[in-house]
């Protein structure tokens, strides 16, 4: 089957004491509900693989990939800005977030979660180098967006997403061999006039 598949994991999260790893997965859950009802998308409906940092979501056959891409995104974004506005820095959540529709297998033969290219695909592209990097350059931003080319050439690129094309930076990667490419969403590429840096 085809499914579009979300991918996102907590950025430092290891270097947390036990306790604030049990705050950053509650604040994590909290902002993933929030950005997906915002967004008007059930996250019942969501198939979640999680992990003690993040989770591998199978979204459901009629979710609308213009709406994950342009309006959940960015309502991430928001709600973790919000959470970060307690003042509490140690609190602080900031993640990848990686986007990819292809095929998968699920049901009863995949005894694990899903398996096939695309959550191969989708895993790859948030564990890149590049979108590990862009955390590090854009302190102030607590998302760090990587979608797939496919979605990037369909979605983005159709004109009726709320994110521009010209706002993405197309990046390669190789990951155990393989090579992978993707676009890092940043808008600070651009400057003033909409010329990129």
């Amino acid at each position: 089957m085809f499914r579009l598949l979300l991918a996102v994991d907590i950025q430092g999260y290891s270097a947390r004491s036990p306790r604030m790893q049990l705050q950053a997965q509650s604040d994590l859950l909290g902002a993933l509900e929030q950005a997906a009802a915002e967004a008007r998308l059930d996250r019942g409906q969501w198939l979640q693989q999680v992990s003690g940092d993040g989770e591998l979501a199978v979204l459901p056959p009629d979710a609308d990939i213009v709406t994950v891409v342009g309006v959940f995104t960015m309502a991430l974004e928001r709600a973790l800005r919000e959470m970060s506005a307690t003042g509490d820095s140690a609190r602080r959540l900031r993640v990848r977030l990686a986007l990819h529709y292809g095929a998968l297998v699920m049901g009863r033969s995949a005894s694990f979660g899903p398996a096939g290219d695309a959550p191969v695909v989708v895993s790859r592209l948030l564990d890149a180098r590049p979108v590990r990097r862009y955390l590090a350059v854009h302190p102030d931003r607590n998302v760090a967006l990587i979608i797939s080319d496919s979605i990037y050439d369909q979605v983005v690129c159709s004109g009726f997403c709320a994110l521009l094309p010209e706002e993405f930076q197309s990046v390669r990667t190789t990951v155990k061999g393989l090579p992978y490419q993707g676009f890092v969403y940043d808008p600070d590429q651009l400057g003033d006039a909409g010329v990129r840096r």
